[in-house]
């Protein structure tokens, strides 16, 4: 299995000597299956000044991580937008591929934790809100004609169900540990399962993108999308009659009910019992 980390590098609610903001780096390893234990997570933080907010400094601290780390990173995913040229010139000179994503849900937790406990115990803490970040949605696109599903529909399957995903077959995917989400093992965890006689193909599309939720597009027309990266959308079906976009927003009640845990998954056909693809996905509030 390949090693991702999840990386920020951003200003932090800490005023310096000279009252200039305090910046960090922060990187962790993203649990890329269900059985991980959070605790077992490789992290490393380090502060930088002001003035060293720049790609040679975060390239230094990146290679201070890997020096500590258990092994290196084949990919690094960040959310942060605004700082996508410093990073993605970091680690191109690092030759490590990164990627905009909202997959990044130990460092999302990380970071709330470090607000709440560790950067107000600091010298020159700031105290203030920490907003969410907001990104544009793009507007959605088709997708390709190839890879269109015959038919989908809306399951359900218990977190003790799903915290056992490592024992199936599944040729393509991502999870996470579910002790992340606070969820019961009785908690019932909504997905979309979508059948086509193409569905090696399309779950293996689906692998290279940073698949992030699931979501009811309730805007006319009403749709249902898949979302990756950080903001790019795609149609997965029309809900064209009322019966189908009440279970959509059933759906959408549900994974509400979930703490915005659910799955997408990818079947030839209904009498098959191995995945083509089965995703995991949470929809946070990134901060």
């Amino acid at each position: 299995m390949i090693t991702v980390w999840e990386l920020d590098f951003y200003s932090r609610p800490i005023l310096d000597e000279n009252k200039k903001k305090v910046w960090e780096v922060l990187v962790c390893e993203s649990p890329l299956a269900v059985d991980r234990q959070p605790e077992s997570l490789f992290r490393y933080a380090e502060f930088c000044s002001s003035a060293e907010v720049n790609s040679v400094r975060l390239k230094s601290v990146i290679e201070a991580a890997i020096a500590h780390a258990p092994q290196p990173p084949d990919k690094i995913r960040f959310f942060r937008q605004a700082m996508n040229n410093m990073i993605a010139k970091a680690c191109k000179e690092l030759g490590i591929p990164a990627q905009l994503s909202q997959r990044t849900f130990v460092l999302n937790q990380w970071l709330r934790q470090r607000h709440l406990e560790v950067y107000p115990a600091l010298p020159g803490f700031q105290p203030g809100a920490n907003p969410s970040v907001s990104f544009a949605k793009t507007p959605p696109q088709p997708l390709p004609d190839a890879l269109l599903g015959e038919k989908w529909q809306f399951v359900t399957l218990s977190a003790s169900d799903v915290a056992e995903m490592n024992e199936w077959t599944i040729d393509f995917g991502e999870a996470f540990p579910l002790a992340l989400s606070g969820l019961a093992p009785e908690a019932q965890i909504p997905g979309l399962l979508i059948f086509s006689a193409r569905a090696t193909p399309l779950a293996g599309w689906m692998s290279g993108l940073e698949v992030a939720s699931v979501r009811f597009d309730s805007d006319y027309p009403t749709r249902l999308l898949l979302e990756t990266g950080l903001n790019d959308r795609w149609t997965l079906a029309s809900l064209a009659n009322q019966q189908v976009k009440t279970e959509a927003q059933n759906f959408e009640a549900a994974k509400q009910q979930a703490n915005g845990v659910h799955f997408l998954a990818v079947q030839a056909d209904p009498e098959t019992e191995a995945f083509a693809g089965f995703w995991l996905l949470q929809t946070v509030n990134l901060a």
